[in-house]
């Protein structure tokens, strides 16, 4: 069930038998030269949707503006400051508790937002858990196997191929792999801490960091959104019960 396709009279139907929902959080970044801009977003909207719909569940419309001014010398980026999206995401938080919601489910894309969005949630009267799309085994699983350390940090063959199951395909012809990433480096830019923007673009002009994208296939793409939605859904069906 989406709020942004239902009327109040059935969302406040909706609160008669739930108390759940679920938010999801995204950005609007550079995803390399055959990653979608908004690919976070869309990532975290439809495996969210999806769980939505398999755990009889409310959606809500996706926060998509994030913390990303590293991409910011990759024209589309669109970022915003970290206590910006604290502030919105708080505000939209504070909103479902006001309605009735008293189980806050976040469903995150977009590794500078968690700490931000554990924050909002930590201040919370209510019960609030926060998981990235990624979190789960039976997604790794196939994360391992298609790419090992391929990965990467961004612009992930992971996410492009979810995106390009459920979007568009961008093509490009001998994209080489990148740049491969040191364990020590993964550990000092976790959760996206990568530095200025011009300094950022310089290590990697082409947006990727330590990610091969052109490893991503839309089939593999459809069995990680089939296998996040189904990990999502039955995390969530477990928050409900207090697990």
């Amino acid at each position: 069930m989406q709020l942004a396709q239902s009327t109040w009279p059935e969302i406040e139907a909706y609160l008669q038998r739930s108390d759940g929902v679920i938010l999801p959080t995204g950005s609007t970044e550079q995803h390399g030269p055959i990653g979608l801009i908004g690919t976070d977003t869309l990532c975290a909207d439809g495996i969210a949707t999806e769980a939505a719909r398999i755990a009889d569940a409310l959606v809500i419309p996706p926060l998509g503006y994030a913390p990303a001014p590293f991409n910011m010398s990759f024209p589309g980026t669109l970022s915003v400051s970290a206590e910006t999206f604290g502030r919105v995401a708080g505000e939209i938080v504070d909103g479902l508790v006001h309605h009735g919601f008293r189980h806050i489910y976040v469903l995150n894309g977009h590794g500078a937002n968690v700490e931000p969005m554990r924050r909002v949630l930590e201040k919370q009267s209510v019960p609030c858990r926060l998981r990235n799309w990624w979190d789960f085994e039976p997604v790794n699983v196939l994360r391992r196997d298609w790419y090992g350390d391929w990965e990467g940090m961004h612009a992930t063959p992971s996410e492009i191929a979810i995106t390009q199951a459920r979007h568009r395909i961008v093509e490009a012809e001998d994209l080489a792999p990148p740049q491969k990433l040191s364990a020590d480096f993964i550990r000092a830019h976790a959760g996206d801490r990568h530095g200025p923007p011009d300094e950022h673009r310089a290590r990697f002009p082409d947006g990727r960091v330590g990610s091969h994208s052109a490893l991503a296939r839309p089939d593999q793409g459809q069995r990680l959104f089939d296998a996040a939605a189904e990990a999502v859904a039955a995390d969530y069906q477990a928050f409900l019960s207090g697990e």
